[in-house]
C-alpha cells in the first residue's frame, strides 16, 4: 500500500527471540517496507520473560541491529505510572540511558549519536518533516541540554535546562552548584 514511512511497529519484542537466520530474511523485507520501529526498553525488560525460568529472555527488539541495518528505530515510553510499568515517568533521557544499557549499545559510535534515538529518529517516526529542526519558519520546539554533546549528556546524566514549546518557555532549570572545601 506504499504507506512505508507513515507506519510504525511498536515494541516488536518477539524479534528479540527470533533466530538470526529468520531475522536476516525478515530484515530484508522490513527494510524494503521503510517502516519505523519504537522500542520501549524499560517496559519490555520488565514485562517480557518475567515468568520464564532461567535462562530468561530479555524481551527487547533488536534495536542495535535495526539501527545498523539502516532502518529507523527510536526509544519511547508508553507506560506512565500504570500496571505495566509502575516506574514510568515520561523522562525520555532516563529511557535513553536504560535502552542503551539494555540493548548493549555502549560502544563509541552508539554513544556519540545516542540522542538521535530520542530526537531525530523519533521525528522521522512521527513523520514531522518540515515541522522538525532548527530552521527559520519552523515551530520553536526545543530543549537546551546541560552538556555539549551526546556522550557527555549520557555520561553525566545531564538535564534539560530549558524547554520551549511553540516559542513559549515551559521550563527553566538552574543547574545545581557544588561547593568544594
Amino acid at each position: 500500500r506504499e504507506m512505508g514511512e507513515r507506519v510504525t511497529a511498536s515494541h516488536t519484542t518477539a524479534m528479540g527471540s527470533y533466530d538470526n537466520a529468520y531475522c536476516s530474511k525478515l530484515f530484508r523485507l522490513l527494510k524494503m517496507s521503510k517502516i519505523n520501529f519504537v522500542s520501549c526498553p524499560t517496559e519490555s525488560i520488565h514485562l517480557q520473560g518475567r515468568f520464564d525460568t532461567y535462562p530468561k529472555r530479555r524481551g527487547l527488539t533488536r534495536v542495535a541491529e535495526i539501527d545498523r541495518a539502516g532502518m529507523n528505530v527510536c526509544f519511547g515510553q508508553d507506560s506512565i505510572v500504570d500496571p505495566w510499568y509502575p516506574l514510568g515517568n515520561g523522562n525520555i533521557l532516563r529511557i535513553l540511558e536504560a535502552g542503551l544499557h539494555i540493548c548493549h549499545m555502549l560502544g563509541y559510535e552508539d554513544l556519540q549519536r545516542g540522542l538521535d534515538l530520542i530526537t531525530d529518529n523519533s521525528a522521522r517516526t512521527l513523520n514531522l518533516g518540515e515541522r522538525y529542526g532548527l530552521e527559520v519558519g519552523r515551530p520553536a520546539n526545543l530543549l537546551v541540554l546541560s552538556a555539549p554533546d551526546d556522550y557527555e549528556m549520557l555520561r553525566t546524566q545531564g538535564h534539560a535546562l530549558l524547554s520551549v514549546r511553540n516559542g513559549e518557555v515551559l521550563m527553566r532549570r538552574t543547574p545545581a552548584q557544588i561547593q568544594r572545601y
